[in-house]
């Protein structure tokens, strides 16, 4: 018994050595995005000399110096020496996931969030620990910022091309050309809305959120665009469903990656429902994962996701004694939700062009 304890001993030993590898690279890999390194060494056809990568970056040599050293060494990048002097290279296969060419493939993007969510949110998460309490949007602008874009870019690339005419097997598509009554719940600056109404002109849409700036912002690019068939609401999700004049007004409803962070879900989805007309369809984006921790063991990304879950979409829901429903709330529990809001037809469907989602598919 002994030596099992040793050898499991060791064998944790190696695995928080890698932990901490990991996470340092992580923090490395984030500057290396932020800073369009990768971008840069993407160009290169052959192995070039720092001075020659920080050149073209328009880089500091001793930082780029130094970065490489945590790229090289953790396998990122390649190294090599000619003449005694040293060159590196990012090999082709690695590029495919790390730079702003990668497209849907791109997982470089994804290492600012938790450098992002540390420097928002560390003290206030270590502080609800004890306090049992939530931490308000107001400690994430640079984090809400981020995602922001990261959804709006994901919108540009797949909404109207490939998400809409997949809905409904075309349904939707062939509605939303006559003419239907549109709501886009959680909308933020509406960049989802504005793609809408600009590929559909004959329908109307609706866009509604909390955040009155960020409504503003959507009004301005509206008006900027000339689109006519758009309103934006400031509306609590979580008492949608007492606002009598939405009762019945929409035939399309979408909510993307909007629910889990709401401190009402259920309510909110209730105030969906309240808000479909007879015959009515919702599509619900939300992460793909299943709702218990066993069944999560499996996840590639499981410790990634239950992460920024911790640090941010649990902590927002949990503000004025909210739920804390958190993004790992799974497959199941949104099934089971989606059934206590109401629905009684829901088609869980994965999505092709975003493996980190699943589209709840739901009639009224």
């Amino acid at each position: 018994m002994a030596d099992i304890s040793v050898e499991k001993r060791e064998a944790f030993s190696r695995k928080m050595v890698d932990i901490l590898n990991s996470g340092a690279v992580n923090l490395a890999m984030a500057i290396g995005y932020r800073t369009r390194l990768f971008d840069v060494m993407e160009t290169f056809d052959a192995p070039r000399t720092v001075s020659a990568i920080a050149g073209k970056a328009g880089l500091s040599e001793r930082y780029v110096r130094e970065w490489l050293g945590v790229m090289c060494t953790a396998g990122v990048v390649e190294l090599t020496g000619e003449n005694g002097k040293s060159r590196y290279f990012l090999p082709g296969e690695h590029a495919a996931f790390l730079t702003r060419n990668a497209g849907n493939n791109n997982l470089g993007v994804y290492t600012q969030e938790i450098p992002l969510l540390t420097r928002c949110a560390m003290e206030p998460v270590v502080d609800g620990f004890r306090t049992g309490n939530g931490v308000p949007y107001s400690h994430y602008p640079s984090f809400q910022s981020f995602m922001t874009e990261l959804g709006n870019a994901k919108h540009r690339r797949v909404l109207v091309d490939n998400f809409l005419p997949s809905v409904g097997g075309g349904e939707i598509v062939a509605r939303l050309k006559t003419g239907i009554r549109v709501c886009d719940l959680g909308c933020g600056e509406g960049v989802a809305l504005l793609l809408m109404a600009e590929a559909f002109p004959e329908s109307r849409f609706t866009g509604i959120d909390l955040d009155e700036k960020a409504l503003d912002m959507a009004r301005e690019a509206a008006a900027d665009e000339g689109l006519e068939n758009i309103e934006l609401l400031t509306r609590d999700a979580a008492l949608l469903e007492t606002d009598t004049g939405l009762s019945g007004a929409f035939d399309y409803i979408t909510a993307f990656d909007a629910i889990h962070d709401q401190t009402a879900p259920l309510a909110a989805l209730r105030g969906v429902r309240h808000m479909l007309a007879k015959g009515g369809v919702f599509s619900m984006i939300d992460i793909a994962s299943e709702t218990g921790h066993a069944e999560n063991m499996d996840h590639p990304m499981a410790p990634f996701l239950y992460t920024v879950s911790l640090m941010h979409c649990m902590a927002v829901g949990l503000v004025n004694g909210g739920t804390g429903l958190g993004m790992m709330w799974g497959r199941e529990k949104a099934v089971e939700m989606l059934a206590e809001a109401g629905f009684d037809a829901v088609d869980v469907i994965e999505m092709a062009d975003d493996p980190f989602n699943l589209h709840y598919f739901c009639r009224k």
